[in-house]
């Protein structure tokens, strides 16, 4: 992501719960997995991009034999705008997520849009252990098969995977000094800024689209991500809040009894299979957090086909007075913005894990270096109260994989403590953006750091709505935004010519 993705919802849900609790949640994974009509299927191809293969290495950092095992990376490149290596025209490489990288392509337009205009070469470059770039010949079931296996799944080696093939790239096009921009959402904003630090010879700049470097080791406090949520639906409507804050009791009550249970069943249009009140009030949360994550100005399909502002709409569904006092009636017509906005669906599988998005990956970074505190629900919050659980992650991790979390890996790989005085003395040319509508942005960088690390943050901006497509009805915001990060990187490039410029005359 999700995840999460950004990360993914299993993570939010599992720390919610005490570990006797969380035993009985099998992770789901992000987006929902819930339902998967065609809307939310991938095409077998994306006609603005041509698929190549490159030859990656197991492991960058041992020199053991299994370290030269070699697997084939995905990544996808369109060259129509590109300028080419005699006029030095730059490339734009978007360092991936979590997930099939034929999603992010769809739904990433802001590279496209911009492209004519640097004259620049558009390059995808899909994860390792994600889509179709799976290590052990593309044996996914071996790849995931143990920890010993997913052990080279972690984001340090994905960094290396992209250096090694945008090099590998710019010699084989002979474009030795075309500027490299990286370009990251989500998590692969986490990727893009931490590749700007530690790859500054490869990528001139990053942009870092709601990227939440900061929500590790108690540097941002874990009840911000679901306050933001509360936030979100309260400053909508009052009464949507406190209907959907109070619902949770409503669930567990009438789950104590078989009529109750049967009622939420035809309430929320439940298929014929198992159900808990648990399992109810996780597909509840579930459609909130990425409503809120993806609270659009435009109409959009990231997720799932949604309109326009769809906290709005879902807040106008809980409000409409022809529901009267059924708050099931409210809730079920609010998910619907989220889970069946273009109607089809007449009935939700709450036990299907399928992964369409090949997003499955997540749940082992997450059980490793990717430890980010996001379920405290003070007494305010649209959730039920609880306090994060190091312990009942960690226990899921163990029972799961047989691996315990590094919580402060994070921190000590890439920093994030006293982030402003550190990234001050050696970072530059860095792009965070920070819509404030999205719960991901209490652990983004939020203020500027120096004159060539900037932060941009609008109020009414949701989860990298910036990488999007642009749209005539997008708000004058939205392209204000877009204006200032074209602007900074242009600027980023200018500068790199004069330095090639110089030196060149200097030889």
């Amino acid at each position: 992501m999700a995840p999460w993705m950004l990360p993914l919802f299993y993570s939010l849900l599992l720390l919610q719960y005490s570990p006797p609790s969380f035993a009985k949640f099998q992770p789901r994974y992000f987006p929902s997995s819930i339902n998967h009509p065609e809307s939310r299927s991938l095409p077998s191809n994306n006609n603005l991009y041509k698929t190549k293969y490159f030859t990656q290495i197991l492991d960058h950092f041992n020199y053991n034999p299994e370290s030269y095992q070699t697997f084939q990376q995905r990544y996808l490149v369109n060259d129509t705008f590109w300028g080419g290596p005699k006029i030095n025209a730059p490339i734009f490489v978007y360092t991936g997520n979590e997930g099939n990288i034929e999603w992010f392509a769809q739904n990433t337009g802001f590279m496209y849009d911009i492209a004519p205009e640097f004259k620049a070469l558009l390059v995808f470059i899909e994860h390792r252990y994600y889509g179709k770039s799976i290590p052990y010949g593309g044996d996914r079931e071996k790849a995931y098969k143990n920890s010993k296996n997913l052990g080279y799944l972690s984001s340090t080696q994905a960094l290396a995977d992209y250096a090694t093939l945008i090099v590998d790239l710019k010699n084989n096009l002979t474009a030795i000094d075309s500027p490299v921009i990286v370009f990251g959402g989500s998590y692969g904003g986490m990727l893009a800024a931490w590749f700007r630090l530690k790859y500054p010879h490869v990528a001139i700049g990053a942009l870092a689209s709601s990227s939440p470097i900061l929500q590790f080791e108690n540097i941002t406090s874990q009840y911000s991500f679901n306050n933001i949520i509360t936030q979100d639906f309260r400053s909508e409507s009052e009464n949507c809040y406190k209907v959907i804050k109070g619902s949770w009791d409503e669930i567990d009550e009438a789950a104590s009894t078989r009529r109750g249970l049967e009622r939420l069943r035809k309430s929320f249009h439940i298929c014929k299979n198992y159900i808990s009140g648990d399992y109810v009030e996780s597909w509840l949360m579930e459609a909130l957090i990425y409503t809120a994550m993806t609270d659009y100005p435009t109409p959009s399909s990231f997720l799932a086909p949604m309109p326009a502002y769809p906290v709005k709409q879902m807040c106008k569904a809980i409000d409409n007075p022809k529901f009267g006092n059924d708050t099931f009636a409210k809730l079920y017509h609010a998910a619907n913005i989220y889970y069946n906005y273009t109607g089809g669906i007449s009935c939700y599988d709450l036990l299907d894990d399928s992964d369409p998005h090949d997003l499955g990956g997540w749940q082992w970074q997450a059980c490793t270096e990717m430890v980010m505190p996001t379920n405290g629900n003070n007494k305010e919050s649209i959730f039920p109260g609880s306090t994060y659980s190091y312990s009942g992650h960690a226990q899921y991790c163990e029972e799961t994989y047989k691996v315990q979390p590094r919580p402060n890996w994070i921190t000590t790989e890439y920093g994030g403590h006293d982030i402003k005085r550190v990234l001050k003395r050696f970072g530059s040319n860095i792009i965070f953006f920070n819509g404030l509508r999205d719960p991901w942005s209490g652990g983004g960088v939020l203020v500027n750091i120096s004159e060539n690390i900037i932060a941009i943050v609008e109020k009414e901006g949701a989860h990298h709505v910036d990488l999007r497509f642009s749209t005539k009805e997008d708000p004058k915001w939205l392209r204000d935004v877009r204006k200032k990060e074209i602007g900074i990187m242009k600027g980023w490039i200018s500068e790199y010519y004069h330095h090639v410029t110089m030196d060149s005359h200097e030889h």
